[in-house]
């Protein structure tokens, strides 16, 4: 197995390629890959059909890297067949500890490109929008248009980013003019998204893979990675670590591969997903979603973040629980009250409020599969995980009061991905 290390760029995150780089090439040379390197290394556009852009994902079972790993091949053909659908790449990135897509659309912004286009192209899409947060991001996509002859469709449009306003739906609604919610309807985008068009949603990372599955085609998309999952992934890994970033590993990469890479030192816990995600107290596992899943955890955001032994975790548990609230929409009875009552839950255990704990109990199970989104559902996995994965702090907390580590704030929550 080859690691190449790149230097640091101008973005608050190292890059490293585990193996051949397909969405980081260059990086090792470029702090960003211009439109003349990109073709250099990838070649020139390979125009599909819609058929054979699904044929290809299925081939290879490509999913999306956004969180949900929805199978992109399903997402298209819920796509109808006639009229002109939208096409979006969702660049709003707005999970803390998640940079992946932002090195993408900072530093490789023509892989994302290229994905848009292609897609863009094969369903004979009305619009190709780009919805980005990061003013980094979206000057550097904008550069990119103006630096390839085939753009001319493609839309820059900075969005909100709040931690919810990443969410498909509300990505959608804001490029509507509304606000950046997710609202109550359950109709997929791909059958009624902007202005009532049928629209194809997906991550900056999403449509970077389905460049390379296009200009490399699916047996050599599959020539790494595992069987039932090929190809490689892109995880950001902070935390309790020497050196933060965002790695490009074949999927399957053992868990113990990422770890070194970053220098974790040690480990007393393990999120993976990041704040929708779930926190790990296994051993050595391989990095794949469908893998992640069986064993009952998630990759969800492409997000591994460390704490190790120096900090308070249900201390650490106690800053997240009330910034997951706040970033709540309030339109909805698990947001507007649920969030809030479990962050008091939590806050209250950890002083040794027995009363805390059986309020915590009962608000765990009431609180999910009732929200207008997955928010309410992604806060219950973060903080009911996180409580099995520390027990043994709780019951230190609940029957003293504290543990006497303190808190240091290992788990971010500023927008760098990196913590304050």
């Amino acid at each position: 197995m080859t690691v190449i290390d790149s230097r640091p760029g101008t973005d608050p995150a190292s890059t490293w390629v585990v193996g051949e780089p397909r969405l980081l090439a260059g990086l090792h040379e470029h702090d960003r890959v211009d439109f003349t390197t990109h073709r250099r290394l990838h070649g020139d556009v390979s125009r599909l059909g819609r058929q054979e852009y699904e044929r290809r994902c299925e081939a290879v079972d490509l999913r999306g890297r956004g969180g949900a790993a929805f199978p992109v091949a399903a997402k298209l053909r819920s796509l109808p067949r006639r009229g002109a659908p939208v096409v979006v790449v969702n660049g709003s990135e707005s999970e803390p500890a998640s940079f992946k897509d932002r090195t993408l659309m900072r530093r490789a912004p023509h892989i994302v490109l290229d994905g848009a286009l292609g897609i863009g192209a094969a369903v004979r899409a009305r619009r190709v929008v780009v919805a980005v947060h990061d003013r980094a991001a979206a000057d550097s996509l904008r550069r990119a248009v103006a630096e390839r002859p085939d753009s001319g469709r493609v839309e820059i449009w900075e969005t909100v980013g709040s931690f919810v306003a990443g969410e498909a739906r509300a990505v959608v609604r804001s490029l509507e003019g509304g606000p950046a919610a997710p609202h109550g309807r359950r109709t997929p985008p791909t059958i009624r998204g902007i202005d009532g068009h049928p629209t194809f949603v997906s991550n900056a990372e999403t449509n970077a893979q389905l460049a390379v599955l296009a200009h490399r085609g699916s047996q050599a998309y599959a020539a790494t990675g595992l069987a039932q999952e090929p190809g490689t992934l892109l995880v950001t890994l902070g935390g309790a670590v020497s050196t933060p970033g965002v790695a490009e590993i074949p999927q399957g990469t053992p868990l113990s591969v990422l770890l070194r890479l970053a220098g974790a030192e040690s480990r007393a816990g393990l999120l993976l997903g990041g704040y929708h995600g779930t926190w790990w107290d296994g051993g050595d596992v391989a990095v794949a979603p469908g893998t992640l899943a069986a064993h009952g955890a998630t990759l969800g955001a492409g997000v591994v973040l460390v704490l190790d032994g120096r900090t308070c975790p249900l201390g650490e548990l106690c800053r997240v629980a009330p910034w997951l609230a706040a970033q709540s929409m309030r339109q909805c009875g698990p947001c507007m009250f649920g969030l809030p009552a479990l962050a008091d839950d939590v806050r209250r255990l950890a002083v040794g409020d027995v009363s805390g704990w059986a309020a915590l109990e009962r608000h765990l199970a009431v609180v999910p599969r009732r929200g207008a989104c997955a928010h309410p559902d992604g806060t219950v996995r973060f903080l009911a995980s996180g409580l099995r994965a520390f027990w043994s702090d709780v019951v230190t907390h609940r029957d003293h009061g504290h543990c006497g580590r303190p808190v240091l704030g290992q788990l971010p929550l500023d927008d760098t991905g990196r913590p304050r």
